[in-house]
């Protein structure tokens, strides 16, 4: 499983498998960094529990980040231009798309899974979708998901949703000192993963919904009760508390 492709369509049929109720048929995108300026991302109309090297489309990193200021185009000019730019066969990419283009560019990001997990949503269609961004609850959640979550508000896919994304990744990375997010949370709507290896990435989304599940159950027994700035810092970096 070294090349990309490879890699991709396995973490497609881990994040599509039905039992982890991650991404139900047709739900969620998985993307993948390849090389010479393309990527790789799930065809449209197509489940991520099934997909096959067919089901994919190689497309031009920068030609479709630059979609993203896009300014008055309808979905009709936006799918035509996105399908513009695939390379090879005539699958239609997602209209997701444009973000992964974009987060695919940020360093060390090889791959990114979005999927709309129940546990997660019950907390991103709440009010309380701001704590479970912000604080963490148990050392593992930390080293997973990372000390923080980049929180986007809900917006239209498509054009405004990159943006927003962009926009909230560009200040997540300058208060972390240059480092993108592990997890970034869309209220109302789903989660992305970001990571070096397809296997950070499935790690990271379990592990999302592991502590979306006891963020709830600790809210029914009062709490929850989060970790102090001090121990997500020493367990996000541990050098950084040894001077």
């Amino acid at each position: 499983m070294a090349d990309p492709l490879s890699q991709l369509l396995w973490l497609s049929h881990e994040i599509g498998r039905e039992e982890r109720g991650l991404a139900l048929p047709g739900e969620g995108s998985v993307s993948a960094r390849l090389d010479a300026g393309y990527f790789g991302i799930r065809a449209s109309a197509t489940a991520l529990n099934d997909a096959h090297a067919d089901h994919t489309c190689r497309c031009d990193l920068k030609e479709i980040s630059g979609l993203i200021d896009s300014q008055g185009a309808d979905a009709v000019d936006l799918h035509a231009a996105l399908n513009r730019t695939v390379v090879g066969h005539h699958s239609r990419p997602t209209i997701e798309a444009l973000f992964h283009a974009w987060l695919l560019q940020l360093d060390g990001v090889n791959f990114v899974a979005h999927c709309h997990p129940e546990g997660c949503l019950q907390i991103l269609c709440s009010p309380a979708a701001e704590r479970f961004a912000e604080y963490r609850m148990f050392p593992d959640e930390i080293l997973s998901t990372g000390p923080q979550s980049a929180l986007v508000p809900y917006y239209e896919p498509g054009a405004p949703l990159a943006r927003e994304i962009r926009a909230k990744v560009n200040l997540y990375v300058r208060r972390s000192i240059g480092r993108p997010p592990r997890l970034i949370l869309l209220q109302n709507h789903g989660i992305i993963a970001l990571g070096s290896t397809p296997q950070n990435v499935l790690s990271t989304v379990l592990m999302a919904e592991k502590a979306a599940r006891v963020f709830v159950g600790a809210a029914r027994l009062g709490g929850p009760t989060f970790m102090t700035q001090p121990m997500v810092m020493r367990i996000d970096n541990p050098a950084r508390t040894r001077r």
